[in-house]
């Protein structure tokens, strides 16, 4: 990439990149060409949340007026033209042998996750094969992120590692995945140099900022103002959050094992409110997708059986694993109701702001494809027989939006015939991938 390109895509100062947004003015996402210059980068993010389900609010219809979305879609009502609701998907490997939860957590994979409280084994998930094929046209090949660090007990012949993650670079390797936000957050600004940072994001990068402005267009001058703003507004929720000194942390290092981390992390600089923390964590999604710091992205927001309290939501006081074990009693059941529901709100007001992201011929929504999902159906039977499976985003024009496919009686439903598909969207063509040979029609 020459220096006038890379100028183009990035304000920098010491030890910091600040990749830029899509401006008219520039027209440039990185391109090898002047021919490919205009056209955005597809994206693919994978959202999860632990635990599952209501199922009796669960799901859509095809109407007379097009997608009709049920009560725990709900939120997503704005914005269906951009969302695909699937029925009856699955991975058939969950349902072989013991085991409510850990056999469950394959849902990248589609491999069976070994029994074994030692040398654990599930299987390369999809974002990071996918990560590996679009990481050469970005910083940082891929994100993982979360909100809640594992769990070291073991159950039924499983260690509870698998409960906190999705995402797998090797078929033992899980992909270690940030639930702090200053790192996360940092992650995003590193410009190689390994910098200690001792001032804003802005305050470093404001001489580039201001050496572009005579470049751009007027209305581009404001989408770029608007845009700092942002990042700088993002930055004082991390630093707000962010409890610990640079000294308290440095030197810090972490990976995950089976048995225990290599040294312990403080718990300090998570917030207190796992919303606000949900919230920040997409945040630093969109903007890492803005930035153009990388095209492929996942985030737990929760750990399945998780416990994850949401103070906002009125009345409920239990935590969400707990709720879902509601045994048919209809408080419960209504509590685990309106978290499920709250959990998609959280997740549509993320979507809408990728949609309010403009990038030229689309907006950042319609060149995603992000996808919600957990690894049971109904929680409090440990269901695995179909799961919940939500697409959002057009895929670069790609995918119609506002449907409902129900493919509960098709005999070849796997799930991974549905990665296969993204997979290809994404650039990676393969013939098979875990337990499927074909990629669904989307």
């Amino acid at each position: 990439m020459n220096t006038q390109t890379n100028r183009r895509r990035f304000l920098r100062g010491t030890g910091v990149a600040l990749g830029l947004p899509w401006l008219e003015s520039l027209n440039v996402f990185g391109a090898s060409s002047p021919k490919e210059a205009a056209a955005a980068p597809r994206r693919l993010a994978v959202c999860f949340t632990g635990n599952g389900v209501n199922p009796h609010h669960w799901g859509a219809a095809e109407g007379p007026d097009g997608l009709r979305l049920q009560k725990t879609l709900s939120p997503l009502e704005a914005l269906k033209q951009h969302v695909v609701v699937f029925k009856g998907l699955w991975n058939p490997t969950t349902v072989k042998g013991e085991g409510g939860h850990y056999p469950k957590m394959n849902i990248l994979s589609g491999l069976q996750v070994k029994k074994t409280t030692t040398d654990v084994e599930v299987g390369t998930t999809m974002d990071q094969i996918v990560a590996a094929h679009t990481g050469r046209h970005t910083p940082v090949p891929g994100i993982v992120l979360g909100t809640e660090r594992p769990r070291y007990s073991t159950d039924s012949g499983f260690t509870s590692i698998y409960s906190a993650y999705i995402s797998w670079s090797t078929p033992t390797t899980p992909a270690p995945k940030e639930i702090f936000p200053q790192q996360a957050f940092d992650q995003l600004f590193d410009d190689g140099s390994r910098r200690k940072r001792d001032r804003s994001i802005l305050d470093l990068v404001l001489g580039d900022a201001n050496s572009l402005r005579p470049k751009l267009s007027r209305r581009d001058v404001q989408k770029l103002d608007e845009y700092l703003t942002s990042v700088r507004e993002i930055e004082q929720r991390v630093e707000r959050a962010e409890k610990l000194s640079q000294s308290e942390t440095a030197g810090l290092g972490w990976h995950p094992t089976v048995a225990k981390p290599t040294l312990p992390r403080p718990e300090s600089g998570i917030p207190n409110n796992s919303e606000d923390h949900l919230r920040l964590m997409f945040d630093i999604l969109l903007l890492a997708f803005q930035m153009d710091r990388t095209r492929v992205a996942t985030f737990m927001m929760n750990n399945d059986l998780s416990n994850m309290r949401f103070p906002s939501v009125e009345g409920v006081r239990a935590g969400i694993h707990e709720l879902s074990h509601h045994a048919g009693d209809e408080t419960r059941l209504d509590h685990y109701q309106r978290v499920n529901e709250f959990q998609v709100k959280l997740w549509s007001e993320f979507l809408a702001k990728m949609a309010a992201t403009n990038e030229g011929e689309r907006n950042l929504l319609e060149n995603s494809m992000v996808l919600l999902t957990s690894s049971l159906m109904d929680g409090n039977a440990h269901d695995s027989r179909q799961l919940p499976v939500v697409l959002a985003g057009g895929g670069g024009g790609t995918i119609q939006g506002g449907r409902y496919h129900d493919l509960s009686k098709d005999p070849n439903r796997k799930l991974c015939r549905l990665h296969l598909a993204l997979m290809d969207r994404m650039g990676v063509r393969t013939a098979r991938f875990g337990d499927a040979e074909n990629a669904l029609a989307i």
